[in-house]
């Protein structure tokens, strides 16, 4: 979910199946453990406000963050199987009471770094 678009001109992508079910139940498969979910992009560079992650939870919000759904549209334009995953770093602003640290999340994002390498790793060999 995006309120703007990486393409240029009169596109108008249709985004129903933005996501491959196929390579989802791949995913699935390889770790039973991970979510789906409804990940809305937001601009940043700041984090969000704890009004603004209100405001999106209403909305049906699950995950937040600042990649993923313009390189996705884009992807997905040009005729790309595209499948979205995120590795979550960090509790969205206002929903621990603890102010947000981008050193903590690049340190949450390194210690994961091997669990997320090792099941990239397992699906692209089966594609």
């Amino acid at each position: 979910m995006t309120a703007t678009s990486p393409l240029i001109g009169a596109d108008f992508v249709d985004l129903t199946d933005l996501y491959s079910k196929r390579i989802r139940q791949l995913v699935k498969s390889e770790d039973p453990s991970l979510a789906e979910g409804v990940y809305v992009h937001w601009r940043g560079p700041a984090y969000e406000t704890p009004a603004e992650i209100n405001m999106l939870r209403t909305v049906g919000a699950d995950l937040v963050g600042m990649s993923t759904v313009p390189e996705a549209i884009a992807a997905h334009a040009l005729g790309a199987e595209v499948l979205g995953i995120s590795l979550v770093t960090n509790a969205a602003a206002g929903v621990t009471g603890e102010k947000l640290s981008h050193t903590e999340v690049m340190e949450a994002g390194q210690a994961a770094a091997g669990r997320m390498g090792e099941l990239l790793a397992k699906v692209l060999k089966q594609l």
